[in-house]
């Protein structure tokens, strides 16, 4: 049976367009709170998510992603309540989730337990930023049995035989790190972007997605071509921290996504 992941992205290569990917910090301004930004997100046109797992030491993300998490942090949230709130986004939704993070997090809440629940609740797919394939054997014996996906890195300093070796034992899709840095901080270069993504393709069919410092539709039509994907992340974070007080923050939010996807879908094929 095909997973949900590999679904949208067989959905969206069949209908010509890319799939726009949407990060957010769980818990930041609250559960609740993301629990509705996500329901709208979903309305808006958002293919897939990546719900973030606030984390006291996220190393990879920009000043504007560590905030959200310390936000998250101080409100109490844990990967056992955000488990929670993904199986009541079950009830009303199928959009593929992936939970991003670090190992630390799940390490405590036990790797067994964690396959277990995050299977029970529908997640769809995991990317651990702190476990490399050399690492990761001992979380992927259950959440490989369990069908969670493991998506895996892709840096513009990966050599081609790491990529190959990367690609081998990777799931779901492949996630292109389209700057040298943490996320939020430096506009990436399409140039750069075509020729990585080329030298990818050559090695692997699994579908191969673009994020770290995409924040403008025209960025989004100038990358998604080359791509299976796009995502958008310290831009949602501080719209979401920049409106928390507006009634209307979801729909600021919505709107957003509405235009990103809109440019990731208009944007024709190389």
């Amino acid at each position: 049976m095909m997973g949900r992941i590999e679904g949208k992205f067989s959905y969206l290569r069949d209908k010509g367009e890319r799939a726009l990917i949407a990060y957010l910090t769980a818990g930041d301004p609250s559960l609740e709170h993301t629990k509705e930004i996500i329901l709208g997100l979903d309305a808006a046109g958002v293919d897939v998510l990546e719900i973030g797992v606030p984390f006291s030491d996220p190393t990879a993300d920009g000043p504007i992603i560590q905030a959200a998490s310390r936000r998250a942090l101080q409100n109490g949230v844990t990967l056992s309540a955000i488990l929670d709130m993904i199986g009541s986004l079950r009830e009303v939704t199928e959009i593929p989730i992936v939970l991003f993070g670090y190992y630390n997090p799940i390490f405590i809440y036990g790797n067994e337990r964690f396959a277990k629940r995050a299977k029970e609740v529908g997640v769809d797919g995991i990317l651990v930023v702190d476990l490399p394939p050399e690492e990761s054997a001992e979380l992927r014996r259950y959440t490989d049995r369990s069908g969670i996906d493991f998506i895996s890195l892709i840096a513009p300093t990966t050599s081609t035989e790491r990529i190959e070796k990367i690609s081998r034992d990777a799931t779901g899709f492949l996630y292109y790190i389209s700057i040298t840095g943490v996320t939020g901080t430096v506009k990436p270069r399409v140039p750069d972007i075509k020729r990585d993504v080329e030298r990818i393709r050559r090695i692997t069919t699994l579908p191969l997605v673009v994020g770290f410092g995409i924040s403008t539709p025209q960025q989004v039509g100038e990358i998604a071509p080359y791509v299976d994907g796009v995502v958008i992340g310290s831009a949602f974070v501080r719209m979401i921290e920049e409106n928390r007080d507006r009634v209307d923050m979801i729909h600021i939010v919505s709107d957003y996504a509405r235009k990103m996807k809109n440019s990731s879908s208009a944007s024709p094929l190389p």
